[in-house]
């Protein structure tokens, strides 16, 4: 019988993050992600969707882990292999990998040697903690245009991932109009 995954309390997920050495401000942004995660997880529920509050909170608090080893564009990859290495949920770890970005194709993960996956979010609570993150600026909140603007100046404005993030934030604007 397979064993069930876990998905960790937030006070587990702490503790992880220490034990795995994360920076203390990388936590602190991680729990600013929390609390904007909870703030749509909550506008979201009120529109009638199910989410899993506690994979938004866990994946929220870890989608960062992976910066315990790497800051480059492979920490979300990196994440999901700590998060499966812990026996983690599965659900979890794909919330860890995809929330770079707006998400990254296949693609273009060959291209940057991520792997031969495709990390775009997918799950209402991967798009959640995804768009949570390019909330929040640090531990500053920020709006959606200055994630966008920034993502503009280090990518290009041709760049595939503006377009994504785009998507991303249409689709927010959608369900919580």
């Amino acid at each position: 019988m397979r064993r069930k995954s876990k998905v960790p309390s937030e006070e587990e997920c702490l503790r992880i993050l220490r034990e795995e050495g994360v920076a203390d401000n990388v936590i602190k942004h991680a729990i600013r992600v929390l609390g904007v995660a909870m703030e749509l997880t909550n506008r979201i529920r009120l529109k009638g969707y199910d989410v899993d509050e506690k994979l938004v909170a866990a994946g929220a608090l870890l989608h960062d882990i992976g910066r315990s080893v790497t800051h480059d564009v492979s920490h979300g990859v990196v994440g999901g292999r700590i998060i499966r290495r812990r026996q983690l949920d599965e659900r979890l770890a794909r919330i860890v990998e995809r929330h770079v970005g707006g998400g990254i194709s296949r693609e273009e993960a060959e291209k940057l040697k991520l792997g031969f996956i495709d990390l775009i979010p997918e799950t209402l609570e991967e798009k959640i903690v995804c768009y949570a993150d390019k909330l929040v600026d640090g531990e500053r909140r920020v709006e959606f245009e200055e994630t966008l603007k920034y993502f503009a100046e280090k990518l290009g404005t041709e760049h595939p991932a503006l377009k994504r993030l785009d998507e991303l934030d249409a689709f927010f604007k959608k369900i919580l109009k």
